[in-house]
């Protein structure tokens, strides 16, 4: 049922008419600079002012609900920050692994809730740290981790079982998480105890953060692979992080990274149901990962459509019974690419705005980019900021003291409506690709640059806004005199590079040949058939194999990507 009756419609709509006719255009008519037309970051129009009359059909009980309730745009839980606060998850990772360990203790001892690992690039795509492409790129970006003793040492004195761990890795992920899986079966730790987060979100590389290291249906097995073993045997472990968050950093808008990462999670479900699979017992364990950018109203929007929209394609188009498969939850990390190198510490404003848009909108993990990131990694300043900015707004603002602050709000309502509307005209049409299968239509979407060129498209719009200052950014394209440094930036040790692969070669050097060569052998004959290679990356880890030496049989099998470089 709407909200409003039609009478208290018109009646809005009447008294909205009248005050545009005799307020505003007095007002604005003395006023020569006014600006008529205002837009959102990702092109929606703003109106001046909303009433009910801007979303008509607007039906508590099926639109919003109270927070627990389909379709869970207030929130997935019914108590939310009431019960327990987000997890404050900073994400870390350069150098060694025993580099990257004492930055989780550095972020623990400061807050942190949550653990989150950066690897560095040869790790994303799958090569060792001695191999010819990895030179000057080891442990540069992130945490070098080539092998079962490097994730010992990543969490070396971290108890397994009672810190939520998050990898941020995609077509290696199945053999990161075997070192995990293998390293805690070490500290004695059951699977069943494990809590965490493998983003393992193998579409998104085609046309986001660009780390493949296999093909898209390659990478889409191993992403499927691990869902599969880990619903049987790691029952506590979120399987997918659905990246949307990479996506929005390549340059989308706010309704693109909302539509291709729905998209993105549907055709895993589509995967999981082509192996007989039950939605209602994999997709609780699939999470979501969104940027927050600077339109703060549209962010919180866009938070909050999420949760609605899957909630509805969950239940209505794969039948889901069971709730826990219909919750969108989701991390969500400030955006690195709205940082300004000049006047850095004003970043600080920055995150703090995206950040309590993320926790408006409901996230259920946050991560806030360092004022100093637009120059390195961030110092351990910048991060001890980060971690502040999450528990001042937890403790002194009370803005998690009631769940979904804004809801109501027409504005918000209006924004919520159109931004699921706009992003289903998106889903929409790779479904039509797919005819009617959604794991078909990414894979066409993907083959044929579709995603990628709207990705360039809306980024080269919002470039041009920037350039034409339509829209402003203090210390871009808006002088500023305070250009003050923070205290002390990151400082890269050339050495760990040097250190890793003495670590990698001892490894190497110190395993038995013939165990490691039969592993890989089985691993080889397993990608060739259609076994679950999850068992057999997790005994290729046992035997010290390398993340390059595993990821390399699946190049042997699945071959090379050529991406098609659409622009």
């Amino acid at each position: 049922m709407p909200l409003y009756d039609q009478e208290a419609l018109d009646a809005a709509q009447a008294q909205r008419a009248r005050w545009e006719h005799d307020e505003l255009s007095a007002t604005t008519s003395k006023l020569p600079t006014f600006r008529d037309q205002f837009r959102t970051i990702s092109g929606i129009p703003v109106e001046p002012i909303y009433t009910p009359a801007d979303n008509p059909a607007l039906s508590y009980e099926e639109d919003l609900g109270n927070p627990g309730q389909y379709p869970f745009t207030r929130g997935v839980y019914p108590t939310m920050y009431r019960g327990r606060q987000w997890s404050r998850r900073q994400i870390a990772g350069f150098g060694t692994a025993s580099s990257t360990n004492a930055r989780f203790k550095f972020l623990m001892e400061n807050g942190q809730t949550g653990l989150s690992t950066d690897f560095d690039h040869p790790t994303l795509t799958g090569y060792d740290s001695l191999h010819p492409l990895s030179e000057g790129e080891v442990g540069r970006l992130g945490v070098a981790i080539d092998t079962l003793p490097d994730m010992a040492d990543l969490f070396d004195g971290i108890p397994l079982d009672k810190v939520s761990i998050s990898l941020t890795v995609n077509h290696p992920a199945i053999v990161l998480l075997a070192f995990l899986l293998e390293h805690a079966k070490d500290q004695g730790v059951g699977w069943d105890r494990l809590r965490g987060t493998v983003q393992n979100d193998s579409l998104k590389e085609s046309f986001g953060q660009k780390t493949f290291a296999v093909p898209p249906r390659g990478g889409f097995r191993l992403t499927m692979d691990l869902v599969e073993y880990c619903t049987e045997h790691v029952p506590a472990w979120n399987t997918i992080s659905i990246s949307g968050y990479h996506t929005r950093e390549a340059g989308s808008d706010a309704i693109q990274e909302l539509a291709f990462t729905m998209a993105q999670g549907m055709a895993y479900i589509e995967g999981g149901l082509r192996r007989g699979m039950s939605v209602d017992t994999f997709a609780p364990r699939l999470s979501f990962f969104f940027g927050v950018h600077m339109d703060f109203f549209e962010e919180i929007a866009k938070l909050r459509a999420a949760r609605r929209l899957w909630a509805r394609i969950v239940k209505e188009r794969y039948g889901a019974t069971n709730p826990r498969a219909l919750l969108c939850r989701f991390h969500s990390q400030t955006l690195g690419s709205t940082l300004v190198r000049n006047g850095m510490l004003n970043n600080i404003v920055r995150g703090t705005s995206q950040a309590l848009a993320a926790v408006l909108g409901g996230t259920q993990s946050l991560h806030v980019s360092g004022y100093d990131e637009a120059h390195d990694i961030p110092s351990e300043d910048a991060m001890r900021m980060s971690l502040t900015t999450q528990r001042i707004l937890g403790s002194e603002t009370g803005v998690p003291d009631t769940a979904d602050p804004l809801g109501g709000s027409f504005f918000v309502e209006k924004l919520t409506s159109e931004i699921e509307e706009r992003a289903m005209e998106y889903i929409n049409k790779i479904d039509a690709m797919g005819n009617g299968s959604m794991l078909d239509g990414m894979f066409a979407a993907i083959d044929s640059g579709y995603i990628e060129k709207e990705i360039a498209d809306a980024s080269y719009d919002y470039q041009r806004r920037i350039e034409n200052k339509d829209y402003l950014v203090l210390g871009l394209n808006v002088p500023i005199a305070d250009a003050t440094l923070p205290p002390k930036l990151y400082e890269h040790d050339d050495e760990e590079e040097e250190r890793q692969k003495e670590r990698l070669a001892d490894v190497v050097r110190k395993r038995d040949p013939l165990i490691t060569a039969g592993a890989l052998d089985a691993l080889r004959e397993g990608t060739a058939g259609d076994a679950n290679l999850m068992p057999l990356v997790l005994d290729a880890a046992r035997s010290h194999a390398t993340e390059g030496e595993i990821m390399g049989v699946f190049r042997e099998i699945f071959g090379e990507h050529q991406d098609p470089g659409i622009f």
